[in-house]
């Protein structure tokens, strides 16, 4: 053993043989010695024999030494330090000759494949993936082993359960809902013939429904969550596969089972289409029906806000966008009136607006009633009265001036405020709409038409009212999916009334209940407020719940 500065001087031949001698001692020793050499440099590896028969092999790093492995020369054996040695790859088998592989200090030994490499021990092709809670190892026979439920084994009941919970297959839980419902979360990845029973421990059901969530897999042919609220009720629920998800296997009477859709709540705005304008000096058409039951705003003729709706999961709600109605050509003939918009279906009390009342005309002077009524036109020989809006709907529509000359008529009514009557001089405004912000802005919606005149004719109404025609000048059409009125067309050629505005049906919802299953292409929007779903339907089409 030795060390050496590795500097051998200019010397004479017998010094310098010594010197080189030295050196080749200090490598053929490795550097051995009980410090570190003082002429180590980066990388110098040397052998520390501090202990004589356990010396241990260390590399010099330029600030201080790695010990790398501990050689026992009793033994004659090497203990590597400091590092996990790891065989990238074997040319041949690993033969262990007798021996065994285990581990020091209770340390665990990884068998890891790569990718989708599987891990076989003696032809048996184990799972890469852990099962699920009490689930056992079986073969197909073929070497393929997988886990699955037990067999045999029956149902394991649990203790009664009073808040919230997920369950684990093959278990049974008696569900105390006395003090509140709660939810049941049915277990993750399921595997085809997974059960899970539930019961109605203290007879509650009917009073606190127990929700059950599918987590991500459908139950009953669907996604939504269902729930149980029949007294004393119970079920067995078993997972067929990914297409049909869950499906009540007990519970079950002539093809009823217990488990039902949950109700959620939708509000709505129906609006109506809104009538013409009628001709030659016509009256101002009626905006269309206006009922509203968002939040507490105001709905149709300054009435209360309306109820909202109860919508069932899975139950198609059919949705019709009335039109506006056409403005009068036909001096004789009045306008016509805008149609109906409606929400319907099973389980609810249909939602019905009325079509704004279409202006009367110069030979047909009478005012006419709807969502909102139409004005009235001052006709040759004295103006009729307005018609009238419906109530919780929409406004009277104003009379057109009694004056031979055919002066100014009516305006329509709009949903928050009757059209004005015309005068001699000026046809009539038409009535304000209403603002709602069930889209999460605020818009002004279902403004009356104005009345048509000889010299001056009538504005139509806040929220999409047509204005009126001036002689030889039409009616504007009301703005589309407001409802507005048409305005009335003026005296004189081409004094024709304008058309009524298209309708407009909007629904909105929690984020959580909406289905995502429309028809009628409309405007979707999620996260309104934070929290909702809001439908706009432009035209008629469907929702299933």
């Amino acid at each position: 053993m030795a060390q050496h500065d590795y500097d051998i001087a200019n010397q004479s031949f017998p010094s310098f043989r010594s010197d080189l001698n030295s050196v080749l001692e200090a490598i053929n020793t490795s550097n051995s010695g009980t410090s570190r050499p003082s002429s180590a440099v980066a990388g110098t590896i040397w052998l520390d024999t501090t202990s004589a028969t356990t010396p241990t092999l260390k590399f010099y790093d330029g600030s201080d030494d790695i010990s790398l492995a501990t050689l026992d020369y009793t033994a004659n054996t090497v203990n590597w330090l400091d590092s996990t040695v790891t065989i990238s790859s074997l040319s041949q088998d690993l033969d262990v000759n007798g021996n065994s592989i285990i581990s020091s200090a209770n340390g665990n030994i990884s068998i890891t494949p790569d990718g989708t490499g599987k891990v076989i021990i003696d032809g048996l092709s184990y799972p890469t993936a852990d099962g699920t809670a009490d689930q056992v190892l079986t073969t197909d026979g073929a070497g393929n082993l997988t886990f699955a439920d037990a067999s045999g084994g029956g149902t394991s009941w649990q203790s009664v359960q009073t808040t919230g919970f997920t369950a684990s297959a093959s278990n049974a839980y008696p569900c105390n809902t006395t003090s509140a419902g709660f939810t049941v979360t049915l277990p993750a990845t399921p595997s085809a013939g997974d059960q899970v029973q539930l019961v109605d421990y203290a007879g509650t059901f009917d009073t606190n429904a127990l929700v059950v969530d599918p987590n991500g897999e459908d139950i009953e042919g669907g996604a939504n969550n269902l729930q149980l609220t029949g007294e004393r009720e119970g079920v067995i629920l078993t997972y067929i596969d990914s297409t049909q998800g869950w499906i009540a296997t007990s519970g079950i009477n002539e093809g009823t089972d217990a488990l039902e859709p949950i109700a959620y709540t939708a509000d709505f705005l129906v609006i109506a289409g809104g009538g013409g304008g009628g001709r030659g000096s016509g009256g101002g058409g009626g905006a269309g029906g206006y009922r509203n039951s968002f939040s507490t705003e105001t709905s149709g003729g300054n009435s209360s806000s309306e109820t909202s709706l109860t919508f069932i999961p899975g139950t198609v709600y059919t949705i019709t966008v009335g039109a506006g109605g056409a403005g009068s050509t036909n001096s004789t003939i009045k306008a016509t009136d805008g149609s109906n918009s409606s929400i319907s279906g099973t389980g609810i009390t249909t939602i019905t607006s009325n079509g704004g009342g279409g202006g009367g005309s110069e030979s047909n002077n009478s005012g006419y009633p709807g969502g909102s009524g139409s004005g009235s036109d001052s006709a040759f020989g004295g103006g009729g009265s307005g018609g009238s809006g419906t109530a919780n709907q929409g406004s009277n529509g104003g009379s057109g001036a009694a004056d031979s000359g055919a002066k100014g008529a009516g305006g329509g009514g709009g949903a928050s405020a009757n059209g004005q009557d015309g005068t001699t001089s000026a046809g009539g405004n038409g009535g304000a709409g209403l603002a709602s912000s069930i889209t999460g802005s605020s818009v002004t919606r279902a403004g009356g038409g104005g009345g048509g005149a000889f010299s001056s004719a009538g504005s139509g109404g806040n929220g999409g009212g047509g204005a009126g025609g001036a002689s030889g000048t039409a009616g504007t059409a009301g703005t589309a999916n407001t409802g507005g009125g048409g305005g009335g067309g003026g005296i004189d050629s081409p004094g024709n009334g304008g058309t009524g505005g298209k309708g407009v049906i909007i629904l909105r919802m929690p984020d959580a209940n909406y289905s995502g299953t429309t028809t009628g292409s409309p405007t979707v929007t999620t996260g309104v407020g934070g929290t909702d779903t809001v439908i706009v339907f432009n035209d008629s089409g469907s929702y299933t719940g």
